[in-house]
């Protein structure tokens, strides 16, 4: 039993000594792994872990029982693995800080009646392909920028008008199979190639459409509007999750919610909210 109470009263002494500083330095530590685990499941990377954890173990051997040859050529490896790690990785981690540098913008929409014009047309326009069952894929562009996914179509820059968004996904039009951007109210591009989810637990009816608007919204603070080619149903897409089989005026209410936020709203957002939204995960909904 003595050796429990020596046990206990170096923790005791242990706490005592932890300040301010060594807090706020846990706690830093301790969201850098957490992020690290994060990126590992976002990008599906299980197997260079485990690879990695693997050569660290080794590593740790051979310090123990002082392979300096061996321990020398991992190290070296270790660092040269960091450099092509960066390289190899270098849209993901781009999308992340991306991300993060959103997170601390202010709000997470516009003001004024532009949008509300924007939204309210984007909603006559998915009703009426919802009705004729024509496929689309509407994008709302928010902090992050989606100029390398506008490079991929058409620049357009015109009024959002829901005639001009039925005529661009019209299935005999040149640009009905690509996605529409709408930036700052305006229609900016269209027929631009989205990247596709990797996430493995979505629904197998789930087509291209579906996949390439989770996908963008995964890497993006994009809203991402679909309207299914097979059923009609109109679904939106929101930091890698999916809502599905929305009304009009559901759709018209989210959007309303996602990109649309009057002055008071905006003064009651602050650094907590923020922080909030940098430290929170997005999961893919089943």
């Amino acid at each position: 039993m003595e050796w429990i109470k020596n046990a206990f009263a170096h923790t005791g002494n242990v706490i005592s000594t932890i300040g301010a500083a060594d807090v706020i330095d846990i706690l830093i530590v301790a969201y850098l792994i957490y992020k690290a685990i994060w990126f590992v499941r976002k990008t599906n990377s299980y197997n260079l872990a485990r690879g990695i954890l693997l050569l660290l173990a080794v590593l740790g051997l051979a310090e123990i029982f002082e392979l300096n040859m061996l321990s020398f050529l991992l190290r070296k490896a270790m660092e040269l693995g960091l450099i092509a790690l960066v390289i190899l990785f270098q849209p993901e981690l781009r999308r992340v800080l991306e991300r993060m540098g959103s997170g601390f913008s202010k709000g997470k929409g516009t003001v004024g009646t532009e949008m509300e014009t924007s939204i309210a047309q984007t909603v006559l326009a998915c009703k009426d392909m919802s009705s004729s069952r024509t496929g689309a894929l509407i994008i709302f562009e928010r902090k992050v920028s989606l100029n390398d996914i506008m490079s991929t179509g058409t620049i357009i820059n015109a009024d959002v008008t829901a005639e001009l968004i039925k005529n661009v996904f019209f299935n005999k039009a040149p640009l009905h199979d690509g996605a529409l951007i709408i930036r700052d109210s305006r229609l900016a591009a269209a027929g631009c190639v989205l990247p596709l989810t990797h996430s493995t637990n979505l629904s197998k009816d789930l087509g291209m459409r579906h996949r390439a608007g989770i996908g963008l919204s995964e890497q993006s603070d994009a809203v991402v509007v679909i309207v299914s080619e097979e059923t009609g149903a109109i679904s939106v897409a929101v930091e890698g999750m999916l809502k599905r089989h929305m009304t009009p005026a559901t759709l018209e209410k989210v959007l309303r919610g996602e990109l649309i936020m009057d002055e008071n709203e905006t003064a009651k957002r602050g650094l907590m909210y923020n922080l909030r939204k940098l430290f929170k995960v997005k999961k893919n909904e089943e």
